[in-house]
């Protein structure tokens, strides 16, 4: 299958989402970027748009229907992490079942026909930008970011420096268990940053 790669890339999305959703704190779900700015989505509504979003790009677009609530009965951090994973297992199930053909044949992108490759790339890049905010979030908080992409300032620093890649949970099953994430080493000798 030459479309094998988005479904790949899509498991390692979806293990991103979860990753840094379990690097906040049930108290957190309230915060928004500016506590006085309601333009700013808390971490509990970029939770739901997750949700909801993706469900809705699913149907209604890629024809992906999980058949469950796209929310948790408790809008916890806990419940979010464990409907978004069961629905999104669900979604990657299906996605490596389909050929070429599928994913080459065009579907209703908000009403304009395109290919599902595309839309599906869309889906990734929506994913990965939301996902940016709530790691920035992380920061404004005071939270310590653990490897998502790469290296991050808490795990060593820069990857020009040899900086570890160290991801929250060894896997899935680790992370859906609730435990310890891993240690991280904080910054590196070096300032984050490719400026001298």
């Amino acid at each position: 299958m030459r479309y094998r790669f988005l479904a790949e890339t899509y498991q390692t999305e979806r293990l991103k989402v979860l990753s840094v959703w379990s690097m906040f704190h049930d108290a957190d779900l309230e915060v928004r970027p500016h506590p006085t700015d309601p333009r700013g989505r808390s971490v509990r509504e970029q939770m739901v748009h997750q949700c909801v979003s993706e469900n809705l790009w699913f149907k209604g677009m890629l024809g992906i229907d999980v058949a469950a609530s796209p929310l948790p009965a408790e809008e916890t951090r806990r419940g979010f992490i464990e409907r978004y994973a069961e629905d999104s297992a669900k979604r990657l199930d299906v996605l490596l079942s389909y050929n070429d053909a599928w994913w080459e044949a065009e579907a209703s992108f908000f009403n304009q026909p395109r290919p599902r490759t595309w839309i599906f790339v869309r889906r990734i890049a929506h994913t990965s930008h939301h996902r940016g905010q709530q790691m920035a979030m992380l920061r404004m908080l005071g939270r310590d970011v653990h490897s998502n992409y790469g290296p991050t300032a808490d795990t060593g620093g820069l990857m020009a420096n040899q900086a570890p890649v160290i991801y929250a949970f060894e896997d899935e099953a680790s992370l859906l268990a609730g435990g310890a994430k891993r240690p991280l080493p904080g910054p590196g000798e070096k300032a984050p940053t490719e400026r001298p």
